[in-house]
C-alpha cells in the first residue's frame, strides 16, 4: 500500500465524520433523529462499560459461529467440489436454504434453545457457512482436466488430486470468503440478539433505540463496524501470508 493510499484510508472517514458533523449542526437536525458524531462519540464514551459487557458478548456469539461455519462450510465445499454427484445433489440444497431468510428461522431457534446465546450462534453461523463452501467448492471444481489427466496418467487417484492441488488451489477463495462471512456472522449475531436475547449489542440497540437514545444506537453501529473491520484485517493479514503466491496487488487493511 503507498503513502497516498494510507493517506485517503485516513483522510476519506475523517472528511464523511467532518461533513456528517456540520450537516447536523448546520441544519439543526434533532439529536432524535440523527445524532453528529461528536454526541456518538460522547455516547460511547458515557456507556463504555455497558458496551463492552454487550459488545464481548457479540464478539463470543460471532467467532463461535464463524468457526463452526469454517469447519462446515469448508468441509462441505470440499465434497462438492470434489464429487459430481455431490455438487448435483447438494448444490440446490444449500442456494435453496441460503435464500431463506435467516431473520424467520431465529423464532424457531428460539423455541428450541431458548433465549440467549445458542440462538445467536447458530444464526451467526447459518449466515457464514454458505460463501464458504461456495467459495471452497468453486476453488476444486475448476481444477484443469488436463491437470487432472496428467496427476491420474502418474497414478494420482481423487484423494490425491484433491489433498495435494485442490485444496492448496482453493486456499485463495477461502480466504476470500473468510472476509465476507466474519462480517455475515456479526450480521447474524446481531439479528439474533435484537430479535430474542438479554445480551449483546443487538439487545443493547433495542432498549436504546426504546428509549429514543439514538446516538447510544448509533454508537452500537459504531462498535459492531470496528469489530468488524479488525477482523476483516487479521483475516487479511493471515491471507497475504498463507496465499502470497496468489495475492496480486493490495490487500485492503494489510500494507505491502
Amino acid at each position: 500500500m503507498t503513502k497516498l493510499e494510507r493517506l485517503g484510508s485516513v483522510l476519506l472517514p475523517v472528511l464523511l465524520i467532518f461533513i456528517w458533523q456540520a450537516a447536523c449542526v448546520g441544519l439543526k437536525i434533532p439529536s432524535f433523529v440523527l445524532p453528529a458524531p461528536s454526541e456518538i462519540a460522547i455516547a460511547l464514551w458515557d456507556n463504555l462499560y455497558i458496551i463492552w459487557f454487550h459488545s464481548s458478548q457479540t464478539l463470543l456469539t460471532t467467532v463461535i459461529g464463524f468457526a463452526v461455519a469454517v469447519v462446515f462450510g469448508a468441509l462441505l465445499g470440499i465434497l462438492v467440489g470434489s464429487s459430481r454427484f455431490a455438487y448435483s445433489s447438494l448444490y440446490p440444497m444449500l442456494v435453496g436454504f441460503n435464500s431463506v431468510p435467516k431473520v424467520a428461522i431465529v423464532p424457531i431457534l428460539v423455541v428450541w434453545f431458548g433465549i440467549g446465546t445458542v440462538p445467536a450462534v447458530l444464526t451467526a453461523f447459518m449466515l457464514s457457512f454458505f460463501p464458504i463452501a461456495v467459495n471452497v467448492a468453486t476453488g476444486l471444481a475448476t481444477i484443469e482436466p488436463e491437470l487432472r489427466d496428467v496427476l491420474r496418467s502418474l497414478g494420482a487417484n481423487q484423494l490425491d488430486i484433491v489433498r495435494k492441488i485442490g485444496i492448496p488451489r482453493s486456499l485463495p477463495y477461502l480466504f476470500a470468503s473468510l472476509k465476507i462471512s466474519i462480517t455475515l456472522a456479526f450480521v447474524g449475531s446481531v439479528i439474533s440478539e435484537t430479535l430474542a436475547s438479554n445480551r449483546g449489542i443487538g439487545t443493547l440497540m433495542t432498549q436504546a433505540s426504546a428509549n429514543f437514545r439514538v446516538s447510544l444506537v448509533f454508537a452500537g453501529l459504531v462498535v459492531i463496524a470496528a469489530m468488524g473491520i479488525a477482523m476483516y484485517v487479521i483475516f487479511a493479514m493471515i491471507e497475504k501470508r498463507m496465499t502470497a503466491w496468489a495475492v496480486r496487488g493490495t490487500t485492503f487493511g494489510v500494507g505491502g
